[in-house]
This record gives structure tokens, C-alpha cells and sequence, in this order.
């Protein structure tokens, strides 16, 4: 597959509006485990390249970055939202990083907004 059709497959799965919509409607009607889970799990850990996030520093409050390392080395994204309230805290009012963190999931290790709270680029 050449580099351009890569290109155009991660925009179109990446999309929030229409694109995401139609891989998953895909998914579903082709291989609904496996190509749903991985549409999932793509959105965890590079959120949406199109609408990257400003993340300020003044977030990483010891609170955050302590949920944030416990949520990492534990593997316990269900403490998503608890980071989403310390987050708030800080001053995050940025809907898509509170979005995900309450959001349903799934959530994996690599998870951006936990990556962001702990510096990992």
C-alpha cells in the first residue's frame, strides 16, 4: 500500500464527523470485533491528528501527574474520570481532553491524554 493511501485511510478513520462514522459502520458490517476494536484503540492513542490539543503545563498538577502515573503503571483507565476532575482542577476546560477522559472507551497503555499529563511526546 503506498504512502498516499495510507495517508487517505487514517483521514478517513480519523474524521469525527463523517469519516469516523463510516469506518465504524464498516467495521460493523465487515469484521465487527476486530476492525471496531482497532478504530478504538487507533482513537486512544493518537486522538485526532486534525484537531490536535494545546496542552498547558499548569495541568500537570502533582494530582494529575500522580492519577496519571498510577492510571499507567496499573493499566486502570477506569480512574479516566477521576484524572478528568484533577485535570479540572488544574484549569483544563479543553471538551475533547475531558471529553476522552470520561468518555466509554476503550482505553490502552499509550492513551494520549495520559501520555500528555506525563510529558511523553
Amino acid at each position: 500500500m503506498n504512502q498516499v493511501k495510507i495517508q487517505g485511510v487514517v483521514k478517513w478513520l480519523m474524521e469525527p464527523d463523517q469519516g469516523y462514522r463510516t469506518a465504524v459502520s464498516y467495521a460493523v458490517a465487515r469484521k465487527p470485533a476486530a476492525l471496531l476494536w482497532q478504530a478504538h484503540i487507533f482513537r486512544d492513542i493518537f486522538g485526532n491528528p486534525f484537531r490536535p490539543v494545546a496542552f498547558d503545563p499548569t495541568w500537570r498538577s502533582s494530582t494529575a501527574v500522580d492519577l496519571a502515573r498510577a492510571i499507567y503503571d496499573d493499566r486502570a483507565f477506569d480512574r479516566l474520570p477521576i484524572l478528568a476532575d484533577a485535570l479540572q482542577d488544574a484549569g483544563c476546560e479543553d471538551a475533547a481532553i475531558l471529553g476522552h477522559c470520561r468518555g466509554d472507551g476503550p482505553h490502552v497503555r499509550g492513551c494520549w491524554v495520559v501520555d500528555l499529563v506525563l510529558g511523553k511526546e
